[in-house]
């Protein structure tokens, strides 16, 4: 893995505070990083799935429950 370096202003006494209480600057950032881009993420995902479930909504369910049964009798032959 590569990484790559980042740099952020902050007042000096946030700074002097981050010395006093001797907190790991990287690893901070890293890990909140980390979180803001899951969250990112699983916004991104929970838009996708809102997006199938207003297409499957036009898709009567007698149709589905068809397809579905189909698609298993096609893998119990299979199998």
């Amino acid at each position: 893995m590569t990484y790559v370096t980042i740099s952020a202003k902050i007042s000096k006494e946030l700074y002097e505070k981050i010395k006093k209480y001797d907190i790991p600057i990287s690893k901070v950032v890293r890990r909140a990083l980390e979180e803001e881009v899951r969250a990112a993420e699983e916004e991104e995902i929970k838009k996708v799935f809102e997006r199938i479930g207003r297409i499957l909504e036009r898709i009567p369910s007698e149709e589905i429950t068809n397809l579905i049964r189909e698609n298993r009798e096609e893998n119990e032959t299979a199998i």
